[in-house]
């Protein structure tokens, strides 16, 4: 992990491997950054929800488990909010053309609501025009 300051604002970057084990280093910043910033429980829970599934989308779908690409997360702080930046070396998604997973031919599918669920949890998420970028807000 690597961390610098900017002023007013900390940035923090890891590089994962894309293999499901890397999910523990993201953990592990997510909980050194809520007690360091004495996050609320609620928005602990809500950043290690939708970051441990964006940062497994990137390894799955968009690296496509290719340990030889990266995942690259980085968090920027300040003293109101966490922007979470989590990206992949894949060709990215038609993130606006997703089946709605609350469509009652939906409900019983196994995967699907990832996104669904991620845009519900953050404060904003906003994914860059090829898909394979995504920004996460948190208030704090």
């Amino acid at each position: 992990m690597q961390e610098a300051n900017i002023g007013a604002t900390k940035l923090y970057t890891l590089q994962l491997p894309s293999k499901p084990g890397s999910i523990v280093e993201l953990e592990n910043l997510i909980e050194d950054i809520a007690d360091t910033y004495q996050i609320s429980d609620d928005t602990f829970a809500n950043m290690m929800t939708c970051l441990n599934e964006v940062v497994m989308n990137a390894i799955v779908h968009g690296n496509k488990m290719d340990e030889g690409k990266k995942v690259i997360v980085n968090a920027e702080i300040d003293h109101k909010r966490i922007i979470w930046t989590v990206t992949d070396e894949g060709s990215g998604f038609d993130y606006n053309n997703l089946p709605d997973p609350t469509a009652e031919e939906n409900l019983e599918n196994l995967t699907g609501r990832g996104v669904f669920i991620v845009k519900q949890l953050s404060d904003q998420c906003i994914f860059n025009a090829t898909g394979n970028e995504v920004e996460l807000h948190f208030k704090i």
